[in-house]
């Protein structure tokens, strides 16, 4: 290139891609930092939790959050009962775990089959338009505030299935499991349609081709390609259900008994910090117990989490190395 060439060239040429530059490193800097203080807040949490859920046991034995020994006339009797306040304090946290697992499991279950379908459907069988006006109803109440589906199913809910059921309790696990799924079912649904239309059409193709119907390219071909992304939804959807506090402190009954039976009440961990933890004393028994409440409920919710960004990780590794 001559000398005249290089008198043609503009001289802001050579500052547009360094000005290009700075600007992306200030967006990746911004965006770092972002995600760095999210992650040190997280940790935060965690450390202040696992301190102040430590203290429990330094008035109380472990055994004690398993189990009470109560005495009898025959000897003793071993029960398993969450009374902190009473004359004789009781710590088990036994019946508020399976409390918490009697609303989530039969929500997940209830939530899996119709999320699922509503996911099936929304990828493989429903029209552009309807897909374009279904999906965003359906996401619509992922946003439901928690505490006016826990009035719905106290006020309507209960009734309904009192006069339906006659259940021994007309607050228990099972209606709280059901107010649950309504705000389940857009999650799993939701990632059961991405996953679905995450597996390429080559895919498809190939089955058609071979003679399969749709209902059988549907079930025996792209189900089994996406079902990573259907683990990681119901799996997030269990966290979902576990961390919820609204609907099962208002439809669960809070009755901290052990019980297997999900029409009895039942109380769950995250109903027993937010119903105690504004009356209890500071740094009392009470106080740090319910703390170690939420720091096995922090770890609990955090392992779900971990499992279901591993499940969809390796669904993206695959697809991507599909698609190459």
């Amino acid at each position: 290139m001559d000398s005249s060439q290089n008198q043609n060239i503009s001289p802001y040429s050579k500052t547009i891609p360094r000005r290009k530059t700075i600007s992306e490193k200030a967006i990746k800097l911004f965006f770092g930092l972002n995600g760095l203080a999210a992650l040190v807040f997280i940790l935060l949490i965690f450390f202040f939790l696992m301190k102040e859920g430590y203290k429990a046991f330094e008035h109380i034995n472990f055994t004690d959050y398993i189990y009470y020994q109560k005495a009898t006339d025959g000897g003793t009797e071993t029960v398993y009962q969450w009374y902190p306040t009473s004359e004789d304090p009781k710590y088990s946290l036994i019946p508020l775990i399976v409390g918490s697992l009697l609303t989530a499991i039969p929500a997940v279950v209830l939530s899996s089959v119709l999320g699922i379908s509503v996911g099936i459907y929304l990828a493989e069988i429903a029209g552009t338009k309807v897909r374009e006006i279904l999906k965003p109803v359906i996401e619509l109440f992922a946003g439901l505030p928690t505490v006016v589906v826990g009035f719905f199913m106290l006020v309507v809910g209960a009734t309904f299935f009192q006069e339906l059921f006659h259940p021994p309790n007309l607050l228990n696990a099972s209606l709280a499991s059901i107010g649950l799924s309504f705000i389940i079912i857009p999650i799993i649904a939701s990632l059961t349609d991405d996953a679905m239309r995450a597996v390429p059409n080559e895919t498809r193709m190939a089955s058609y081709s071979l003679g399969a119907t749709k209902w059988q390219t549907i079930t025996r071909v792209v189900l089994p390609g996406a079902v990573s992304g259907l683990s990681a939804g119901i799996i997030l959807g269990f966290g979902r259900a576990i961390g919820e506090t609204m609907i099962v402190l208002m439809a669960s009954g809070n009755a901290a008994d052990l019980t297997f039976n999900i029409f009895r009440s039942v109380r769950t961990m995250t109903a027993t910090i937010a119903a105690e933890m504004g009356e209890v004393s500071h740094e009392s028994d009470h106080y740090f117990a319910l703390f170690l409440i939420g720091a096995v409920l922090f770890l609990l919710t955090f392992i779900l989490n971990i499992i279901a960004d591993i499940i969809l990780s390796k669904m993206k590794r695959k697809f991507s190395g599909s698609a190459v």
